[in-house]
């Protein structure tokens, strides 16, 4: 199953604590279909205390984003937005000659690229 959101996609959360919540993709895990959205199921890790290069001291609680998954979120259509399912549509673009077929994202709840 191909996926269809991609980095840098502002995306609506759907179901979860976080539900109804936007941001953007920050990075996308095709093996396991999860995405990192910005701000989005925010977890306290609880790292071990070190040293840097600096000599500063590093660790203890950090609060980062956790991977949630693509069925769960929803890309937002940029004119309306409101989360909308993605359609692609092929154009045939001629370059040195030849004719090559490229496939564009559409939001198919108004139909305009994404």
């Amino acid at each position: 199953m191909a996926n269809k959101i991609k980095k840098g996609d502002t995306v609506q959360v759907l179901a979860g604590k976080d539900k109804g919540s936007t941001g953007k993709v920050i990075a996308v895990n095709r093996e396991t279909q999860r995405v990192t959205v910005e701000g989005v199921n925010r977890v306290t890790r609880h790292t071990k205390a070190g040293e840097s290069g600096r000599g500063s001291r590093t660790g203890g609680l950090v609060v980062q984003e956790s991977p949630i998954h693509v069925s769960n979120v929803a890309i937002v259509d940029p004119s309306d937005k409101k989360p909308t399912r993605i359609k692609t549509r092929v154009e045939t673009v001629e370059r040195d000659g030849r004719q090559k077929a490229t496939r564009i994202r559409v939001g198919a709840r108004s139909g305009k690229d994404l």
